[in-house]
């Protein structure tokens, strides 16, 4: 299955072809630049992997949370391309991918993934290591993908869930801080009130497990698009006209009454 994925959610922009399983992807930070080099960067994945667009089995894409912006940019591009080769689009929790790189990369069990949300709130989710068992050629293969112990949300960082709040169960009990991770922007904004939560519950992380500059890529965006593709094909793949972003709070920006009031306090 040839999958083209793009994101577009933060500071980082970057596209990806997954062909035959394997990852072709093109990847910048570059804050504010990303309508300048999505398309590029399609052209360059897909050169990549010496195919074109008319290969394309599905289109995939960082849905969210992130700016405002930038979801916006991959999903207008994902929907136009997906109308022009009428294919189906993927849509990818910009967190999920997150984690699932961290996984792959780090080894990690447990991934606390935090980006900045502006506005003294975080966008946050926590996802555990998992695998989804794919039959390919009358052969079973388990392939890496994440399982969601908290859902993705905007929240102030001192009030973060964690997934003993849901289960009942200390969670470092089950997975050693040894594979727990931190990632994400919010670690850099706000690291004090996000290791305060976790050590109230518990949970300490060593700094060599808090990646702050740690960004979404669109390769796992692929990854995960590609097991939703073959494990949940009626719910994952939609009409380009669905394929909408998850913005989860309805405001860019305070107003200047908000402001002045969070510095009073």
């Amino acid at each position: 299955m040839n999958i083209l994925a793009l994101d577009t959610a933060t500071d980082a922009c970057s596209a990806a072809l997954l062909h035959n399983g394997q990852p072709y992807e093109v990847f910048e930070l570059a804050p504010r630049r990303h309508t300048h080099l999505i398309l590029q960067q399609i052209e360059q994945s897909l050169a990549a992997a010496s195919l074109n667009l008319q290969d394309i089995d599905a289109l995939a894409f960082g849905q969210g949370p992130g700016a405002f912006t930038g979801l916006r940019i991959a999903a207008g591009v994902v929907q136009g391309l997906a109308l022009a080769i009428d294919k189906p689009v993927i849509a990818v929790s910009t967190l999920a991918a997150m984690a699932l790189q961290a996984i792959d990369q780090q080894q990690a069990t447990t991934v606390y993934v935090g980006l900045d949300a502006r506005m003294s709130e975080v966008y946050w989710g926590v996802y555990q290591a998992a695998s989804a068992p794919i039959s390919i050629q009358a052969t079973t293969h388990h392939l890496p993908t994440v399982k969601t112990l908290c859902v993705d949300c905007v929240i102030k960082p001192d009030s973060v869930p964690l997934p003993q709040q849901q289960t009942g169960q200390p969670t470092d009990n089950k997975h050693p801080a040894s594979g727990c991770w931190a990632i994400g922007s919010a670690w850099q904004a706000y690291p004090d009130a996000l290791t305060q939560r976790l050590q109230a519950q518990s949970i300490e992380l060593p700094n060599t497990q808090i990646l702050p500059d740690f960004y979404p890529s669109a390769a796992y965006i692929a990854r995960l698009a590609w097991v939703k593709a073959l494990t949940q094909p009626q719910e994952s793949l939609l009409d380009a006209a669905q394929a909408q972003p998850i913005y989860l709070r309805n405001k860019v920006a305070q107003t200047i009454a908000e402001r002045q009031q969070q510095a009073a306090r």
